[in-house]
């Protein structure tokens, strides 16, 4: 039977519609993936993990805790992957890709191996035969992994005091784990992975002289991940996480945001800050063509590692805060067309009105100004534009 061309054009639009989400409209700014932190936990919460499935929303996977050291290999030698295959089946069968989570740090160490008193040699071989077995577990499935985690003190020194790697081993320990990673499974990236790195400053350099490190030992390095852990308020212009993402990518890595969460206190929430504060993370990551996507460190308020926090962008009920439509907006419009809206998971499939362009007004939370800019430069009522940074003004 032929459908009518207005049975046709509904269906189409409908496909569009369903097409729009946080990782849509991320693909249609030019990144690889908008994605999100998933655990065991939310897997067997179902009204979370109906959310966490919609690939429109999350086009990626980072295991919260299920591949780090203590959970792959509880004691030695012997390895557990029962949670993390889980988690990378169902990234597979939604066709999201997994950012695999963490090889070495200091903490989240089984017992084992730091109460295990090895001497410099054997930890190293320990490290590397970790290394070997997980990376090669997860080869073709792990597009990146965070090799080594958190290894810089706040000024930007080699963490010794509190890390059985460099307190044993030093800071080599580092590039080690670089070379290893990369002969178990040469076609993934490798990064490293730390907090309060997102601005310039003394932790910022160092992790820059980091990767500079790994680079002069001959191993291979690809990727800075920025973790991204904010309050409301606090997270500044545009422009300075700009100058920061750039300062990494001069040094021929790709960067990511892998952890972004922004605090606001369950006390007292700001929701509006809030928006503001994710728009303007995306909008950095936008203006930069090495940042290759951005990854929450979970989604919803009910599932968060802070206490008494709401940071995330689902609330504990699961349904959408004002920071879902910033994220959106600040991505720009996606190929797909409709989406954002509020409500609760899985796939959208009511069309949102297109943000006005030419002569009308852009509604709240809507872009309406910044360099570059040539949409809306008002605000329907009551809304008034309020410039965020020189990049990006919205309408709140």
């Amino acid at each position: 039977m032929m459908l009518k061309p207005s049975v046709l054009a509904c269906l189409a639009a409908a496909g569009l519609a369903a097409a729009d989400g946080l990782h849509a409209r991320a693909v249609a700014a030019g990144k690889k993936y908008f994605g999100t932190e998933i655990s065991i936990s939310v897997m067997n919460d179902a009204s979370a993990n109906n959310i966490a499935k919609n690939s429109q929303d999350f086009g990626q996977y980072t295991a919260e805790n299920e591949m780090k050291f203590d959970a792959l290999e509880p004691s030695r030698g012997v390895f557990n992957y029962a949670n993390g295959d889980k988690i990378v089946a169902q990234a597979q069968a939604n066709g999201q890709i997994m950012r695999c989570h963490a090889l070495i740090w200091h903490s989240q160490v089984p017992s084992w191996v730091s109460n295990g008193g090895f001497n410099n040699a054997t930890l190293i071989s320990i490290m590397r035969t970790h290394i070997a077995n997980v990376v090669g577990h997860y080869k073709g499935k792990c597009y990146a992994w965070d090799v080594v985690n958190e290894a810089l003190n706040e000024d930007g020194s080699y963490r010794n005091s509190g890390s059985i790697w460099g307190s044993t081993i030093g800071p080599a320990f580092i590039p080690m784990a670089f070379a290893a990673a990369a002969a178990a499974d040469p076609s993934t990236k490798l990064y490293y992975n730390d907090y309060n790195c997102d601005k310039p400053g003394s932790k910022s350099t160092g992790a820059q002289n980091l990767i500079r490190m790994v680079k002069a030992y001959g191993a291979p390095i690809h990727g800075m991940g920025l973790q991204g852990h904010f309050t409301t308020g606090q997270v500044g212009s545009a422009s300075t996480l700009v100058q920061n993402l750039q300062a990494f990518a001069n040094l021929g890595v790709e960067v990511a945001y892998t952890e972004l969460d922004i605090a606001t206190p369950s006390s007292n929430p700001n929701f509006n800050q809030q928006a503001t504060d994710y728009a303007t993370v995306v909008s950095a990551c936008k203006q930069v063509s090495a940042c290759v996507g951005i990854t929450t460190w979970g989604f919803t308020d009910k599932h968060t590692w802070i206490r008494n926090s709401y940071p995330l962008i689902w609330d504990t009920n699961m349904q959408k805060k004002a920071a879902y439509n910033a994220i959106l907006n600040a991505w720009g419009s996606s190929s797909g067309g409709g989406g954002g809206g509020g409500g609760g998971g899985g796939v959208t499939t009511t069309a949102r009105p297109p943000t006005p362009t030419g002569g009308s007004c852009a509604a709240q939370w809507g872009q309406c100004g910044g360099s570059g800019w040539s949409g809306p430069t008002c605000c329907v009522a009551p809304f008034s534009c309020k410039a965020q940074n020189p990049y990006y003004s919205q309408c709140l």
